[in-house]
């Protein structure tokens, strides 16, 4: 699992970061009784995902793997079931 960037990228933290502060504000606001508020928190969660996708789409996200790497993944992926069927039998 760390061998992935998921998650460990610009645009995830910066988007991850905004709809947790929009969470906050609208949890601050639902104990407030302020509806006005509380929608606003809702309005910043959608706007971190929004800023997380146009960061991703900028080049700052996680990199599409190249059919190269997906070509090697599956091949030691069928190595790694092959061997565990030889040990099995």
């Amino acid at each position: 699992m760390s061998a992935s960037a998921h998650g460990h990228t610009p645009a995830a933290w910066t988007g991850v970061v905004i709809a947790f502060i929009g969470f906050c504000v609208s949890g601050v606001f639902m104990v407030a009784a302020n509806p006005l508020g509380f929608w606003g928190g809702i309005v910043i969660v959608f706007v971190g995902g929004g800023v997380g996708m146009v960061m991703k789409g900028a080049g700052l996200g996680k990199p599409k793997e190249s059919a190269a790497e997906v070509e090697a993944h599956r091949k030691a992926t069928q190595a790694a079931l092959d061997r565990a069927k030889a040990t099995a039998v």
